[in-house]
């Protein structure tokens, strides 16, 4: 059914959750993953004109680095895979790769805000969920409460 897995990481540790479970279906299937960090550049567009663009390109790509290294370590050594790390709107590239790769799937981490956070800060994955042209699988990653669970009961709805 999968072949190949995209799973975008913004280098948070909460976000492992969602590679366990694009792990699980990778072994499942005989899939590989496609990590993917997205340098957001856009976010760093206000800065001072005196600010050294290359030295914060760098430190941004550094945590990419990072980050899909993260997932490299973190995968069974029975699943491959690949890692890129690519600049621009996180939402678009996500979306954008997905289709370029041709990817089966998207495995990707909601932190689950809702009410005024969600508003002023948007939400890359529901972004994802109504442009991607795969099915997008939905990890709650926030925080945990008792038993285990998310804190929050904030669903992402796919229409």
């Amino acid at each position: 059914m999968y072949d190949r897995i995209l799973v975008p990481t913004d280098g948070s540790s909460e976000v492992e959750r969602a590679f366990e479970y694009a792990f699980d279906l990778a072994r499942a299937h005989g899939a590989s993953i496609h990590a993917l960090y997205v340098v957001n550049a856009a976010g760093y567009s206000g800065l001072p004109m005196e600010t050294a663009w290359e030295g914060i390109s760098d430190a941004l790509h550094d945590d990419g680095t990072e980050a899909v290294s993260r997932v490299e370590g973190l995968a069974p050594p029975e699943v491959p895979v690949e890692t890129d790390i690519l600049e621009g709107s996180p939402s678009r590239v996500i979306v954008d790769e997905a289709s370029r790769r041709g990817c089966d799937l998207v495995v990707m981490g909601t932190h689950g805000r809702g009410g005024i956070d969600r508003l002023l800060l948007g939400s890359v994955t529901e972004r994802v969920v109504r442009r991607a042209p795969v099915p997008v699988l939905t990890i709650q990653v926030g925080p945990r409460g008792e038993g285990g669970r998310p804190e929050t009961s904030s669903q992402v709805t796919i229409e």
